[in-house]
């Protein structure tokens, strides 16, 4: 029992030391990154593609700030996937309210039943661009950006070998449901992730449309569940490089009850075996961040009722430094991307001692929670996503069970919580 105890306390602290290095790592980078805008005459016409089923909470903020951007040429490409669907009508509100002319609104033509509808609705809005466009921006309905948005997302693919630029989203701590801190306790991890392997995120990224069809990624897309994951390997491929612009990281606030994160969370887990670069490291980091810790507690609970004190408080010492390190670790890391959102102008949130001490309890839950997200992922052969079901085979075999169009009543009762 001795060896185990040791054995899992080595493995805590090891693997809390990794953390810390790599949430530094990123930390400096964030800190060190300096990019020069293009001026407005070498910035080209770009095209910025809304893919919508159903009407996110901040779907109206987000349209606005897309119609605001300061950039000389760009167009808002929305895809709606009907005319019934909510989205439809909110999006002309603002665009009537704004009275923009930079837009154009269709909805999907066609449904293609062998990969997801989002694919089917970038593959048409590709596919619908003329030559004029040189770059092709997506963004999520739940992202809301500032006004240099788009010039930041586009200036450094002004390095040849550059293709692709992304972001990535935060959410913030400070959520009245236990699913939004478990989501954000998660996503602090996911960031750093996302950088190191340089996964791009679609809420909010960029690449040239030369790279779009040297790569065949729209023929990718039109065979797939998912659509940013896949497209590291499809760019590394031929060459190209990923760019993370850290002033890219867009705040999100919406909610998320845990029902719903939980199936929002095996989703994404399913995309991730998919399509991610580094599924087997990810598998790792499960092990260390999730199995770890909980056999841990487990097993000092065990040891507590065997009345085997020392081994006990042993493995409750080393289970404590883990978790208050990765508390301090959040801490910090909040820190430094509240630097960020402030710079976009933003308010950020505050972080009160209630909210730290719900981030401490949310911890272990974050773990427990996503190891059940893990295991119940890794015979999914189906997923309901807004409402439809896709049966997956493999990452080029998906199957659209049945189409119907998103209706009012499929809508969120809070209106607040993400779909």
């Amino acid at each position: 029992m001795e060896d185990v105890t040791t054995f899992l306390s080595k493995s805590l602290i090891g693997w809390l030391v990794m953390q810390v290095c790599f949430t530094l790592i990123f930390l400096w980078y964030l800190r060190s990154y300096k990019q020069p805008l293009l001026s407005d005459n070498q910035l080209p016409k770009t095209a910025v593609i809304l893919c919508l089923r159903g009407a996110d909470p901040f779907l109206p903020n987000c349209v606005r700030s897309l119609l605001k951007q300061n950039y000389p040429q760009y167009d808002l490409k929305v895809i709606v996937d009907s005319p019934e669907d909510p989205a439809f009508k909110v999006a002309k509100e603002v665009i009537t309210e704004i009275g923009a002319t930079n837009f154009q609104i269709s909805t999907l033509r066609t449904v293609r039943h062998n990969c997801s509808l989002k694919c089917s609705s970038l593959v048409q809005a590709v596919s619908d661009l003329d030559d004029s466009y040189q770059v092709v921006a997506l963004v999520d309905a739940d992202t809301i950006v500032h006004a240099n948005w788009l010039r930041e997302l586009v200036s450094p693919l002004i390095d040849e070998k550059v293709g692709l630029t992304t972001g990535n989203r935060w959410y913030v701590p400070t959520g009245k449901y236990w699913g939004s801190l478990v989501r954000y306790a998660g996503n602090v991890s996911t960031v750093v992730q996302m950088f190191l392997f340089q996964v791009p995120w679609g809420g909010s990224l960029a690449i040239k449309k030369e790279v779009l069809h040297q790569t065949e990624l729209l023929e990718k897309w039109g065979e797939a569940f998912g659509d940013d994951m896949l497209m590291h390997k499809v760019l590394k491929k031929q060459g190209w490089r990923i760019k993370f612009v850290p002033s890219l990281l867009m705040v999100n606030r919406e909610e998320s009850d845990l029902p719903s994160l939980l199936t929002s969370l095996k989703r994404l887990i399913l995309c991730y075996r998919l399509y991610h670069p580094n599924w087997l490291a990810l598998v790792s980091d499960a092990v260390s961040s999730i199995f770890f810790p909980t056999v841990t507690i487990v097993l000092a609970l065990g040891l507590l009722l065997a009345t085997e004190w020392n081994t006990a408080f042993s493995l409750f010492k080393s289970y404590s430094i883990y978790t208050i390190g990765l508390l301090l670790l959040m801490l910090v890391m909040e820190l430094g991307i509240q630097e960020v959102i402030r710079s976009q102008g933003q308010v950020t949130p505050q972080v009160s001692l209630t909210t730290i001490m719900k981030m401490l309890i949310a911890i272990p839950l974050t773990q427990w929670v996503y190891g059940l997200a893990m295991l119940s992922s890794l015979w999914m052969s189906t997923v309901t996503w807004r409402g439809l079901t896709y049966r997956i085979q493999s990452p080029w075999h998906i199957r659209l069970v049945e189409y119907h169009p998103y209706q009012w009543l499929d809508q969120p009762i809070d209106p607040k919580i993400s779909l």
